[in-house]
Formats: structure tokens, sequence, C-alpha cells
């Protein structure tokens, strides 16, 4: 099996399925195998995708367990010589699988790699190639200095606006929504970590791809569509308190020792304001 393809699914049936069709449409000579994991959905996923896809191989939870968790379920029974993570609010193109397997093939140093992701309006999903959020680069684009000076590689350590996304080149970290991972590299590094609920996870699990020595790549040369935020759009509370928890886990579990006590207050301190800011926000949208 050349790649096993894991995708999470939380009433997003109706998504779910359009991604599935999109993987079951590639143009590829790879041998791949679908497998779905549901984190006990409310709507008809389990019965729909059963129903219409019986290749796929189902996985149905009695709780929602989290993404992390959840893709780890897939990935300890996968068979591939690769792991693909799959948004389930995401389409690919019929060419993605061979574009991106054979990178894979002949770049054998890569660890993980990512392919162009855009928006349904076509503009380019930042997080599909970004830097580490170090407390230097999330100043900058928390304070919105990287906004003001787009082309500014110091300013713009997080995002990496100053890059053309055209072309290819290493990465710190690549977006959960589709990423790449070798198998030699998880039997290494280990699985995504539990601890994430739902964000921070493949922040977390580059950054420990790269420290154990392989490379990260952003490969630019097919794209697929991102449909984001579609699972999460039901519990906004829980979501915003997942966003900002992750922010403080990745913080605590790599940065804490590396910086002053002074500089762990500040950016604990920045979290939990933002962390209000965004409620109040929700509060009023919701007024509105």
């Amino acid at each position: 099996m050349d790649l096993s393809i894991v995708i999470v699914n939380y009433n997003t049936c109706k998504l779910t399925c359009d991604a599935i069709q999109s993987v079951l449409r590639s143009d590829t000579s790879c041998r791949y195998e679908i497998i779905v994991v549901d984190n006990h959905s409310s709507d008809d996923s389990i019965d729909t995708i059963s129903r219409l896809f019986p290749e796929v191989i189902l996985i149905g939870n009695a709780a929602n367990v989290g993404f992390a968790r959840a893709n780890n379920q897939a990935i300890r029974m996968a068979s591939g010589r690769y792991i693909l993570l799959l948004n389930s609010d995401t389409v690919i193109q019929p060419d993605t699988i061979q574009v991106m397997v054979s990178f894979m093939d002949q770049h054998p140093e890569v660890g993980a790699s990512g392919c162009k992701v855009v928006l349904p309006d076509g503009r380019l999903d930042k997080a599909c190639r970004r830097g580490f959020p170090t407390p230097v680069a999330s100043f900058y684009y928390l304070s919105g200095l990287s906004r003001l000076f787009p082309k500014s590689a110091r300013l713009n350590q997080y995002q990496l606006t100053h890059l053309d996304p055209d072309e290819s080149y290493p990465v710190d970290c690549l977006v959960g929504a589709f990423m790449m991972v070798r198998r030699e590299t998880i039997d290494q590094v280990g699985l995504l970590d539990e601890d994430f609920f739902m964000y921070g996870e493949d922040v977390d699990w580059c950054y420990r791809i790269k420290q154990a020595g392989w490379v990260i790549y952003y490969y630019p040369h097919t794209l697929i569509t991102h449909y984001k935020g579609a699972s999460s759009r039901r519990k906004p509370l829980k979501i915003i308190y997942e966003f900002h928890r992750a922010m403080y886990l990745f913080h605590k579990k790599h940065y804490r020792q590396k910086y002053s006590w002074l500089t762990n207050a500040v950016v604990y301190l920045g979290i939990s304001l933002k962390l209000l800011l965004s409620l109040i926000q929700n509060k009023w949208t919701r007024i509105g």
C-alpha cells in the first residue's frame, strides 16, 4: 500500500462524502486506502458513508475524542508507506495523490510535505506553509505588524507572506488539513499528541519532525480546496477555548524551558487577553 488517507468526520457528512469522491476520482497509479474516523456525529454520517462507499474503512467512536486522537486511531491501523491527513472539508485534484507521492518518493530526506491549499474563493489558506509560533513571530503576527509589512521576512516569520506561494521550499510547519507524512518518520517521532484536542497538533507534530532531523516541504505543484471550519461552526465557544488552549500547550511544551520567566509570563498573559477578546467578539457577533 502506497498511501493511507485518513479523514476525521464530525457532523460533516456531505463534505466528507465530497472529499471521498474527490479521492476516488484521482488519476493515479498509487495503491491507496481511505480510513474515515467518525467522532460520534449526530447526523447520518456513518450510515451514509458505509452505504455509499463500502470500500472505505470506517471507525465509529462513541464520543468526540478530538482530532489528534481520532487520527491516531486510523494511523495505528494504516498500512501505507505514507500517511495523509486530509480534512473532511477538503476536495483534492485528480493529480494530487500522484504528484505528492512521487515527490516524497524522489526526496527521501523529506519527512512530511504539503501542497498548496486554497479557500473556496481562490485565496491561499495561509496555514498551509508556516513558521513556528515563537514568541517573537507570534508578537509580530498578533500585533498586526506582519499585515502592515507583508513583504518583510523578519515580520512574517509565522505566515511567511513574503514568500511566493507558487514556489516550493522547506518550511517549519504544514496544516493538518493536508499533510503527507512518511511512515519511517512516524515510527521515529511518534503519533500526534492527544493533549491537543483539535488545534495545534499539526504544529506540534511538525516541530517534533524537524527536531528529529527530517525536512518539511511545501510543494505547490498541485492544490486542494479547503472549505474551512465546517466541523467547528456549531460550538464556537468550545472552538475558541481549544484554539487558545493549543497556544498555551505548545509554548509550555516546546518553549517554556528556552525563555525567561518574564517572557513566559508575557506569552501566557497575551494568550489570556486574546482569549478574552475573542470571547467578547464572539458575544457581540452573536448579538448582532
